[in-house]
């Protein structure tokens, strides 16, 4: 019991810190660009699982590893903490935080859809239902309601934040095929994105020195938003059933709604909770049926 007690906190902490991304992003966004936060970001992020990885003393058993082995986590931190961040952030300084962060947790439908093709999981009516139930959802919120003119707050933002979506679910289905331990991964990951963005960074757009208060907020976002919560994932992961884990993770984007309208001070759309909820029952059939 204490061991499930723990591993739910666990949970709630990360649902809790990953729902104030589109703050955190809004915050800094206000003095760097989407290129220059991933830069400095990444740094925290790289710099702490690096401790975690050396308290865990995990860095004994990373020879066991082939150069294969690093190849692919190499790519999967290209995929999920360099190039995912990369668009969602792009996203976040184009559209607003609700549309943009809501859009963005559209991935586990494209894991979905991803694992038809990829895995060659079989195609059911329900998979099938909830895919297009989600797709009305998000017509629903990137029209703000107005389904039929078809009018976009920024389409290059909702690109970006569906791109994301995509990039992050392929992330999720390249990863599922690999058994990697999770703190070393996660150390080659950030290791992998800070390479990527510092050649990004210094070829697009040299970083600038921005103020204390973004300082501040690029440490929370680096070091708990993007950084200590993967180890609580890992944790959380170990201790909780799956379709727990799955269900609550649903969670997130409301409470980001609610993050939203406090520090943020934006107006929540009725139709973007409308079509919030609409892609959640799409995930949650989904869920139902992966659980059987």
């Amino acid at each position: 019991m204490e061991k499930n007690f723990s591993g739910y906190i666990y949970l709630a902490m990360c649902i809790i810190f990953w729902a104030s991304i589109p703050i955190a992003s809004k915050k800094i966004l206000v003095q760097l660009n989407n290129i220059q936060m991933l830069f400095y970001s990444t740094v925290f992020s790289f710099a702490v699982i690096g401790l975690i990885l050396l308290f865990q003393k995990k860095h004994k058993i990373m020879k066991k590893y082939s150069k294969k082995d690093y190849l692919i986590m190499s790519f999967l931190g290209f995929l999920g903490t360099y190039l995912y961040y990369v668009l969602l952030y792009g996203a976040f300084a184009l559209t607003t935080a609700q549309e943009g962060f809501i859009l963005a947790y559209t991935w586990p439908i494209l894991v979905l859809i991803l694992a038809f093709i990829i895995l060659k999981e079989q195609v059911t009516f329900k998979k099938i239902l909830a895919i297009l139930i989600s797709f009305f959802g998000i017509i629903i919120l990137a029209t703000k309601g107005n389904i039929f003119s078809l009018t976009l707050t920024n389409m290059s933002g909702d690109i970006l934040a569906i791109s994301g979506a995509f990039i992050f679910a392929l992330f999720s289905i390249v990863g599922k095929k690999h058994n990697f331990d999770q703190t070393i991964g996660a150390f080659i990951y950030f290791a992998s994105a800070l390479v990527f963005i510092t050649v990004t960074v210094f070829v697009i757009s040299p970083p600038s020195i921005p103020s204390l208060n973004i300082w501040m907020w690029l440490f929370y976002n680096g070091i708990f938003v993007n950084g200590i919560t993967y180890v609580w994932w890992f944790q959380a992961l170990e201790k909780v059933d799956t379709h727990i884990i799955s269900t609550s993770l649903y969670l997130t984007p409301f409470i980001s709604l609610i993050y939203i309208w406090l520090f943020l001070e934006e107006k929540i759309l009725l139709s973007s909770i409308i079509g919030l909820i609409v892609i959640v029952i799409g995930i949650l059939i989904q869920t139902t049926q992966s659980k059987k």
